[in-house]
């Protein structure tokens, strides 16, 4: 089947993302600060290769160029973060003028092209200032990121109507707190525990501050990264391990911002392990505050088996061997469907945009100077067909943002992984659009 623009809504948005710390480089111009990723790249062993963000694809200098490879592709949306140290280098105090001008020369441009600009102001570059005082097991640093909410808002505010408070807290919270592959590399459940309340209690004050200053007709939401958890087995312990794993990284977070509070399984079970967070009052319903639009960023799904001597949530990772991979992970088209139809049945939140999905392959620039990446065509491809089935089912999606625009630096992973539908040449920082742009951009031009 061959999908068009009558399969999706009229007023559809299609885009694509990217983050600051994976893209910018420039990590010691125009008075930024270091960020928790800076220390973490550069500490040995944490990344592959011992790469680091210091120049990734050095978009901070070459966005004009980036922006009319956008305008090439004909995309309606780019979806990008603030680094946090970039514009309050110590996470509070002195707002540093050069780092919104930054954004301003970037929102300006993008606005020029005719593609409009949705901001997430956390996408995990957490100022290093703040993570010595705690971090985010720090409630102050909660305070901070509203106030940090605020003076975004009140600069750019007037020309970008779309924001996102935080990207991906379960990564925030779990990798960079519990299991230690992220910054800051800490590896305390309690900690992390604690940490997730504090940035789910500043997504609701960023929400506020937000709402304070933005016009009434802004959009404000997150993003987050869900993923369908399905038992290796039938048995009652894999299926318990299922719901686990679903607690741990789902609804840890969907039933707070849902005005559920904490899912009380899991509760209960990590109570069995380390200290629970510390609560106020009137915490729960600052993190429920209504918000306008939840991202959904879906890669794959998880199959568990229990395993209880794991650490926090008890399972062991399984694979499906009759299933395709790309690079990294599992090719699981339908569990986007699933994922979109669970939220509808069960949760408040409307309407739904897919804030990120896309694949790493071994891309590689052949004799003809192309990267011939059919996999990653066919990926989008059945996603996409599982979004216009959610679509179909009566699921309020409003739009999709393909992961990425361009090869970047992907975390722990470095630069081993290329997610891009543009290739990069890191040493030269030439972009080569990839098969996959040409077929984005086709699309796109089928759909206008």
């Amino acid at each position: 089947m061959t999908l068009t623009h009558a399969d999706f809504p009229k007023d559809f948005f299609w885009g694509v993302a990217t983050s600051s710390y994976q893209i910018e480089g420039a990590v010691r111009e125009g008075g930024r600060g270091e960020s928790i990723w800076d220390r973490f790249a550069h500490t040995p062993g944490k990344t592959h290769g011992g790469d680091t963000g210091d120049i990734a694809c050095d978009h901070y200098h070459r966005f004009r160029d980036d922006i009319a490879l956008m305008q090439w592709l004909g995309v309606s949306h780019y979806r990008f973060s603030l680094a946090w140290p970039r514009i309050i280098p110590d996470g509070v105090g002195p707002v540093n003028q050069a780092g919104l001008d930054f954004y301003d020369s970037l929102i300006d441009a993008l606005l020029a092209a005719n593609i409009q600009p949705l901001i997430t102001l956390y996408h995990w570059d957490l100022p290093q200032a703040l993570q010595d005082r705690g971090g985010w097991a720090n409630r102050a640093t909660a305070e901070a990121f509203a106030y940090y909410a605020g003076v975004a808002a009140s600069r750019l505010g007037d020309r970008v109507s779309l924001w996102a408070t935080h990207n991906e807290p379960w990564c925030t919270v779990f990798l960079g707190h519990h299991t230690g592959l992220f910054a800051p590399g800490l590896t305390d459940l309690t900690i992390a525990l604690q940490a997730s309340h504090h940035v789910l209690l500043s997504h609701g004050l960023a929400v506020s501050a937000l709402r304070g200053t933005l016009p009434a007709s802004a959009q404000v939401g997150l993003c987050l990264n869900l993923d369908p958890a399905q038992p290796a087995s039938n048995s009652h312990a894999d299926q318990q391990a299922a719901l686990r794993q679903d607690g741990y990284f789902n609804r840890w977070f969907l039933d707070p911002l849902a005005g559920r509070g904490y899912p009380q399984d899991m509760w209960d079970y990590y109570s069995q392990q380390a200290t629970m967070p510390d609560i106020q009052p009137n915490d729960l319903s600052l993190i429920a505050s209504p918000m306008d639009y939840l991202g959904v960023n879906y890669y794959n799904r998880d199959i568990v088996a229990d395993d209880l001597t794991a650490p926090a949530p008890g399972v062991r990772m399984a694979q499906d061997p009759a299933r395709p991979r790309t690079a990294d992970r599992e090719i699981y088209p339908e569990g986007l469907f699933d994922l979109l139809t669970r939220l509808q049945a069960e949760y408040p939140f409307t309407p739904i945009y897919i804030t990120e999905n896309g694949a790493a392959f071994d891309d590689m620039l052949t004799e003809d100077g192309r990267v011939h990446d059919a996999g990653r065509i066919a990926f989008y491809e059945a996603h996409l067909a599982q979004a216009e089935r959610a679509v179909k089912a009566g699921v309020p999606i409003k739009g999709y943002f393909l992961w990425s625009l361009m090869d970047n630096f992907e975390w722990a992973m470095g630069y081993s992984l290329r997610y891009g539908m543009t290739h990069v040449d890191y040493a030269t920082q030439k972009r080569t659009p990839k098969d996959s742009a040409h077929w984005y951009r086709e699309f796109l031009r089928k759909n206008q």
